[in-house]
């Protein structure tokens, strides 16, 4: 048995894209992105092709992320509910030794006064108004009638608030660490540094889409009007916000995805500024990298858009780490989800891993042989969900388990993009009741739906009742900081 590693403390450098699907890099053979960046950094360190989100939609997401713990754990249910502090995470835990922690950009936490863990936030965006998106906790019972998307209000070339806020945010992190080259001192420090692209609006400048070759991208497949029939649950939630019809036409859905993939072109060159900086001041020898992003993309696939789906075009997400100790050019397939960098960023610094910690560190991770038997997992409760939404996925086998509906079962081995739902079928009984019972030791399914209702609902009324909140946050995507 080899012996473990004993990490030397280093810098931490956290950069989080925001609904970047987890195989859109060249790295991860993607036919459409160009990432040189995104691959360089692969190719210095460690990619994780299995890494998952703990949620597929920002908010608990990135609560996730920051208390190192499962949504079900901390009840940030959803984008309403942003992150205050109320529950340690690894910033705290840096905090406390007397380490420095900043963040730079997108955070979509509760607001920049909460105590979060960081000692300074430079332009940070977090919930619209510090409510964010209340209408999307009405969901005891659903309402009737339909939401509008307004997803794809802006679309194609151009350049957006979010494109001038991602730009100055890479801006801001090179002179950060430039700074931080000029007065050098003994602490190791951390900078979370959070990019808003591929999110919508789906605007960016015309020499990323200049890459795309849009008369060879496939249209979305298993789209209803092909004839697949949408699980009920994920039906329901489509009547309810229908982010495809807003698109319309073969054509619009083409741009879209051009726009999608040209975005994390947009995005990667940011990443190379940032990268560039620090590579440039003599800091990258004494600085882990992470970067990853909060969720996916469903990419016009089901026709859907946006997040909110347990399919692994939403819920599976790009992951990273290079640096001191981290093997080069190593393609890890252990499952692991951003709750794990939380005892990543801990340990990395050289301290001791909180307790409350539910996830497992990458460095580890990257040093130790695959295990395949690692679960992935992922959780829903928020915006279009009738009921509570788990997804497993342990070897070959994906699980998607939906309180008060049928689930879903899909064979990932001969069947990776999820088109045949294998539940119910008598030759596959045995994995099914399997994962189910693996679920059921994680957490109870019922329960976990009915807190986080319960919760949704106190809310709810706390904002004046269903009819007020459903008309309260935003309609569409956190308007940007002005730097």
């Amino acid at each position: 048995m080899e012996e473990p590693v004993n990490f030397a403390p280093c810098n931490n450098l956290v950069v989080m894209t925001d609904e970047q699907d987890g195989l859109a890099m060249g790295c991860a053979g993607h036919p459409f992105v160009r990432s040189p960046h995104m691959d360089a950094l692969a190719a210095r360190g460690t990619r994780f092709a299995q890494a998952f989100t703990p949620s597929p939609i920002c908010v608990p997401a990135r609560a996730a992320f920051a208390t190192g713990r499962w949504v079900h754990q901390i009840g940030y249910w959803d984008n309403a509910m942003g992150y205050d502090g109320r529950i340690p995470g690894w910033g705290h835990a840096l905090q406390a030794a007397g380490q420095r922690v900043e963040s730079i950009g997108k955070l979509h936490y509760a607001n920049a006064e909460a105590p979060t863990g960081f000692d300074r936030q430079h332009s940070p965006l977090h919930l619209a108004g510090g409510i964010g998106q209340v209408w999307g906790s009405v969901r005891d019972p659903m309402p009737d009638e339909p939401r509008p998307s307004q997803l794809f209000g802006e679309l194609g070339q151009g350049q957006s608030r979010y494109n001038d806020y991602d730009i100055a945010s890479a801006d801001q992190a090179v002179r950060w660490l430039q700074g931080r080259a000029a007065r050098p001192d003994d602490r190791p420090w951390t900078l979370y540094v959070g990019l808003v692209a591929p999110h919508f609006p789906l605007v960016v400048p015309q020499r990323f889409l200049d890459h795309i070759d849009m008369a060879a991208l496939p249209p979305p497949r298993l789209h209803p009007q092909d004839g697949h029939a949408r699980h009920p649950w994920v039906q329901r939630h489509a009547d309810f916000y229908d982010c495809d019809a807003e698109l319309g036409t073969p054509e619009r859905r083409r741009l879209a995805l051009a726009c999608y993939f040209a975005l994390i072109g947009f995005i990667d060159e940011q990443l190379g500024r940032i990268l560039g900086a620090l590579h440039e001041t003599g800091l990258e020898a004494s600085t882990r990298v992470v970067f990853t992003s909060d969720h996916g993309d469903n990419q016009g696939a089901r026709g859907l858009w946006n997040k909110s789906t347990l399919y692994r075009e939403a819920v599976q997400v790009p992951l990273v780490m290079a640096g001191p100790q981290v093997p080069q050019g190593r393609v890890c397939q252990t499952a692991v989800n951003l709750i794990d960098i939380a005892p990543t960023l801990v340990q990395g610094a050289g301290l001791a891993v909180p307790e409350g910690f539910s996830g497992h560190s990458l460095l580890d991770m990257a040093c130790e042989p695959d295990d395949p038997e690692r679960v992935a997992f992922s959780e829903y409760h928020a915006v279009g969900s009738p009921a509570g939404a788990y997804m497993l996925r342990q070897g070959r086998w994906a699980y998607h388990h939906y309180v008060g509906f049928e689930p879903e079962l899909f064979d990932l081995a001969r069947d990776p993009l999820q088109a045949q739902n294998l539940a119910g079928q008598a030759a596959h009984r045995e994995v099914q009741v399997y994962l189910e019972a693996l679920l059921r030791e994680w957490l109870d399914p019922e329960a976990v739906d009915r807190q986080a209702k319960e919760d949704q609902n106190r809310l709810v009324e706390r904002m004046g009742g269903r009819e007020v909140a459903l008309r309260m946050g935003p309609q569409g995507a956190s308007p940007a900081p002005v730097f």
